[in-house]
């Protein structure tokens, strides 16, 4: 069996590092590298790249909402038409960037607010994946399973791959469960690794309510601005290893 492990990279900007994602880049095989709106600036994204091309990581797009404050966390009350600009603003600085170093952009992954506003509007879903095939139909698209990004990524022809969040809850509904309520995010060692395994073995998770439910993903996520973010990684990719799967980049998995 071969999976992805991702992180989300680069979120820093100008002196500020959000994790060291020089060793992070070591560990996994995905990067979903900021492209300067929520995080992220030219120097840090040409940073990125490079050290992706250095490790063998896949590269991919993260576009958020252009709010460092609130590291795109905040929804913004941006019409369709700004959201999708906005998007391929970063999307196409990324894959300039990319190129200019002999590499190519081989994923996307929507960042916090930006994403969830996509995922609740499939003509806002169809607008925005229309967009991405028009640049590049050759790209992945991390999505959640069912989820409206799924849906309209599949229908303007865009392969896509479903992750499971190592360091997330989910309800019983397989929803993410809202950051900053009580368990939301599960920054324990021992919770991860027994997550991680429990989906690796069995293809389940346990929903915050003790609940267990199918999870059908191809990749891992570790957030790099999770507490001990790194340390989480090498976890997840000791579990991975453990299980007997081959770690592989989004581009390679996406059906």
């Amino acid at each position: 069996m071969k999976i992805d492990l991702n992180s989300d990279m680069g979120e820093g900007f100008g002196p500020y590092r959000l994790c060291d994602d020089d060793a992070m880049m070591k560990i996994v095989s995905s990067a979903n590298i900021a492209c300067g709106f929520h995080g992220g600036d030219p120097d840090t994204m040409a940073r990125m790249v490079r050290l992706a091309k250095v490790n063998g990581v896949g590269i991919g797009a993260h576009p958020g909402l252009p709010d460092r404050m609130g590291f795109g966390r905040r929804e913004m009350p941006f019409q369709p038409d700004e959201l999708r600009q906005q998007m391929l603003y970063q999307l196409g600085a990324l894959i300039a960037i990319a190129r200019s170093e002999g590499v190519e952009v081989g994923h996307f992954s929507f960042h916090a607010a930006m994403g969830n506003m996509v995922n609740r509007d499939p003509v806002l879903a169809d607008l925005m994946m229309n967009a991405i095939a028009a640049v590049d139909a050759k790209l992945v698209v991390f999505v959640t399973a069912g989820s409206e990004i799924e849906k309209a990524a599949k229908r303007a022809g865009l392969k896509t791959l479903v992750l499971f969040l190592a360091d997330r809850a989910y309800d019983s509904s397989g929803a993410l469960v809202a950051r900053g309520l009580q368990g939301a995010l599960v920054k324990d060692e021992a919770s991860v690794r027994a997550r991680v395994r429990r989906f690796l073995m069995d293809g389940t998770v346990e929903t915050i309510d003790g609940t267990v439910i199918p999870m059908q993903a191809r990749s891992i996520l570790v957030h790099s601005d999770t507490p001990g973010a790194l340390d989480l990684a090498r976890i997840v990719r000791s579990e991975i290893e453990a299980a007997g799967a081959t770690l592989a980049p989004a581009a390679e998995l996406a059906c």
